[in-house]
């Protein structure tokens, strides 16, 4: 388990979020700093450029943090230099999950910012972005229905059994005639007949993890592709955790990322937790999902 610090005001509760993972799975925790003194490209901080001692500063008040909440959780620290988005993505290569926080202003600057967004395809594991306090709702996950979504409905399987959750499966399907961006065509009957074959592709998604969950209740929710901004918008404040794939084109987790537009007012609280799987990431028939890294007890 890896989680990025770098000292903005989101780093404490980032770490708090990693510690609670690294529990639940059973996992070593690593806290990795980047530092950027040597960095040779362009730097976008607003303040001066920290010394190395402000880095090692700041993971040993995170890794004090870190103890003080898991004394025996095993937990290490390393400095690397470099770009902070290239060399978190090489610390994932390693990784059974990246934690990382959100930008310090969700409402005025609703993006994720620059190193989030590139982790969100680039990362080789897991991604759980710290976007505010988990709710009380279920975990939703974002199904394509396709082979190649797989992995993520295991995993959001699994997080709903550790948390002993409910589980929201959220397909987006486009309108009839519509795939590829032109007016849609809608015969008699084809907007039914469309929503009930996405309805079937889902379910049938859906059969083989509730098999080997079976204690874990499933909600289905079929939403069109207009819809699917707001329905996002909805579960931020509603649920535990969102889960999504790692792609190149995933809509679902560029609409996490990217600015939807201003936040609505009634829409202003705490975000939850966003997590983006990578296609093909193991789930075991245990309940765990793991790459490598030894297990403590």
């Amino acid at each position: 388990m890896v989680v990025g610090v770098d000292g903005s005001r989101s780093t404490p509760a980032t770490v708090d979020l990693a510690v609670a993972e690294a529990i639940r799975h059973r996992a070593p925790l690593r806290i990795v700093h980047v530092w950027p003194g040597r960095y040779t490209g362009v730097f976008k901080g607003r303040t001066a450029v920290p010394t190395p001692a402000d880095a090692k500063r700041l993971l040993e008040v995170t890794a004090r943090r870190a103890e003080l909440a898991a004394p025996d959780l095993p937990i290490t620290t390393e400095l690397r230099e470099g770009g902070a988005a290239n060399v978190l993505a090489q610390c994932s290569e390693e990784a059974e999950l990246l934690v990382v926080g959100h930008r310090d202003n969700p409402f005025t600057r609703p993006s994720w910012g620059s190193t989030a967004a590139y982790l969100a395809h680039h990362s080789a594991s897991p991604l759980l972005v710290n976007r505010g306090v988990a709710h009380d709702g279920p975990v939703v996950v974002a199904s394509s229905a396709r082979r190649s979504g797989s992995a993520t409905l295991g995993y959001a399987f699994t997080e709903a059994a550790l948390r002993g959750s409910r589980l929201v499966a959220v397909h987006m399907w486009a309108r009839p005639g519509g795939a590829d961006g032109a007016v849609p065509v809608v015969r008699a009957g084809g907007y039914a007949a469309e929503r009930g074959e996405a309805a079937h592709r889902l379910r049938e998604a859906l059969e083989r993890w509730s098999g080997q969950f079976p204690d874990v209740p499933v909600e289905q929710l079929l939403v069109s592709d207009l819809d699917l901004p707001y329905t996002i918008e909805r579960a931020s404040v509603r649920s535990r955790l969102l889960v999504a794939g790692i792609g190149e084109t995933g809509r679902f987790s560029e609409l996490l990322y990217g600015s939807v537009g201003p936040v609505p007012v009634g829409l202003r609280s705490s975000t939850c937790p966003a997590l983006l799987v990578p296609a093909g990431w193991p789930v075991h028939p245990d309940g765990g999902h793991a790459r490598v890294g030894a297990r403590f007890s």
